[in-house]
């Protein structure tokens, strides 16, 4: 398990924008699984929405992402190195994510060629789908 100081050491991300809490299940190259505490305190809630907190489905996304690039970056030729989020396909949004949720965050590599790679990224709330897609990524 590596938690937000290990996972810094792997991705250029920091607070207020590392959106993964930490990594249960790590496969370099292949894939990982990770977890999102999300709290009233999120900076995002302020404006979205003030009433009733939603968290943003692109930071959902983005949140998915961190956890590929952990995945990918912990390849030996690729550590030291940055994974950019090249595209995103097929997403779907199933449920809000609100304060108090634990935000289960998978994703499964599913093609890689040189620089680029593609994963399918589910983003779940006790079991249920709260958003999924696939992400394209490049390595540089």
């Amino acid at each position: 398990m590596l938690g937000v100081k290990e996972i810094e050491k792997i991705i250029p991300h920091r607070h207020p924008f590392l959106l993964i809490d930490k990594i249960e299940e790590l496969k370099p190259g292949e894939g990982a699984v990770g977890y999102k505490a999300v709290t009233y305190d999120e900076y995002f809630f302020k404006g979205h929405f003030p009433a009733q907190p939603v968290m943003p489905g692109v930071l959902i996304i983005e949140a998915l992402a961190q956890v590929g690039a952990v995945a990918i970056l912990n390849v030996e030729e690729n550590k030291g190195k940055t994974a950019y989020l090249g595209g995103i396909h097929s997403a779907k949004f199933r449920q809000q994510v609100v304060p108090g949720d634990m935000l289960k965050l998978e994703v499964e590599i599913i093609k890689r060629k040189g620089s680029v790679g593609v994963g399918k990224a589910v983003a779940t709330v006790d079991g249920k789908i709260a958003a999924c897609a696939e992400l394209t990524f490049a390595v540089k």
